[in-house]
């Protein structure tokens, strides 16, 4: 027996097991269904995303501690750059 076996498919593929066509089609349309969900789920997504680039700057801050304080440097001023900039079209006489 192989490692291949034994690993899990993922929610979003059919097992080539089924034989009977009924079952093979609710499968594949479950498949389908939880393919789109995942691809639609916009929050889940986002919330993701976001998990991944805290490790990756974990990581970042674990091998190279300027590095992260840089990035934070970074970050703070775009944003409070960004925020400046709203503010003053918002309040600019017109």
């Amino acid at each position: 027996m192989t490692s291949d076996s034994l690993a899990p498919i993922p929610r979003t593929a059919v097992p080539d097991d089924i034989t009977d066509p009924v079952e093979r089609a609710r499968a594949e349309l479950k498949a389908a269904l939880l393919a789109i969900e995942e691809k639609g789920n916009l929050p889940r997504r986002a919330a993701v995303a976001a998990e991944n680039k805290v490790a990756q700057f974990r990581r970042l801050a674990g091998q190279s501690p300027a590095a992260a304080a840089a990035v934070v440097v970074g970050v703070a001023a775009v944003v409070g750059g960004t925020v400046w900039g709203f503010v003053s079209l918002y309040t600019r006489k017109r």
